[in-house]
């Protein structure tokens, strides 16, 4: 059983359209992350997963039952990009809160404090936290009754490098007990190790979706090739440059050049045929080339 199953799914508000024709699945332990400009669907889709939205066409199943299911609705997770509590209550107060409204044991909030990093400040009342410590609080009531289906959006607003780090060390171990994660993110640097698949949004239609590696094979991007320890420089610069390789310098005895799929290995081969290097990175295209390739598709279909 899918944990998400979006099917032809349609959604208009008046005469717009902000999701046209939408078909996603998210299988069981599985984090998806949902990726897309300001108002490409990414907000309405999670309202539907959520059953907080009706859909005006298609169809929407969450965990085999219908999104608005009270049964549903008690093993799901949401953390909203702007997390907004009662500025009085303390943060431990915040949470037995919550956990009541769920109906979750209040015996999980100490401990889930403790996860998120704010055991220290409990009892502080919430108008004392900074930013990121909302943030974190926020991410607690979202794992209140042990998940299935967790739905974060822009999770890392706020966080330090290190609270961000710990926080996707916090999906690894939950999508490894089984929870289904859908991740809305604009900071796409550092995502692309704690996701399965990624889709892409832009328009209200989807543009992409795969893992990191059938996403590459798809776009067909070019790899970046980095030695360094090259002793006839100039040679290979204008070997490669008139060969129609983009190649250029790199630091004191470096280059860096432009590979498709299909030359890497020759243009390895050559190199090292004819140099003794000092080290050699290649650079797969990033999460961040894969978006900004399918948001250049989705402006030239629509331009």
């Amino acid at each position: 059983m899918n944990a998400v199953e979006i099917q032809n799914l349609t959604q208009r508000y008046g005469t717009m359209t902000v999701l046209e024709d939408l078909s996603l699945t998210l299988d069981e332990g599985e984090v998806l992350g949902l990726f897309g400009h300001n108002g490409a669907g990414k907000t309405t889709t999670m309202k539907l997963v959520l059953g907080l939205l009706n859909a005006t066409e298609g169809r929407v199943r969450v965990l085999g039952r219908e999104p608005n299911d009270p049964q549903v609705r008690r093993t799901l997770g949401y953390l909203p990009e702007n997390v907004t509590f009662y500025a009085q209550l303390s943060g431990r107060e915040t949470l037995r809160h919550f956990a009541r409204l769920k109906g979750a044991h209040t015996s999980q909030t100490d401990h889930l404090l403790e996860q998120v990093g704010l055991g220290h400040a409990a009892d502080r009342k919430v108008r004392t936290y900074s930013k990121g410590m909302r943030q974190r609080l926020g991410l607690a009531q979202a794992l209140l009754g042990e998940p299935r289906l967790l739905l974060l959006d822009e999770p890392t607003v706020g966080l330090d490098p290190v609270a961000t780090e710990d926080l996707y060390s916090l999906i690894d171990g939950l999508r490894q007990q089984g929870c289904s994660v859908i991740l809305c993110s604009h900071v796409l640097p550092g995502v692309e190790r704690h996701i399965d698949r990624g889709a892409i949004l832009a328009g209200g239609r989807l543009q992409a979706v795969g893992t990191l590696t059938s996403l590459r094979q798809e776009a067909a991007l070019p790899e970046r090739i980095r030695v360094s320890g090259v002793v006839d420089r100039e040679s290979w610069l204008q070997r490669w440059n008139a060969a129609g390789h983009i190649a250029t310098p790199l630091g004191n005895d470096g280059i860096e050049v432009v590979a498709r799929g299909d030359q890497k290995l020759d243009l390895l081969r050559e190199l090292l045929a004819g140099e003794t290097l000092t080290d050699i990175e290649i650079h797969q295209p990033s999460l961040t080339d894969l978006y900004r390739h399918y948001m250049d598709q989705a402006s030239e279909v629509t331009a």
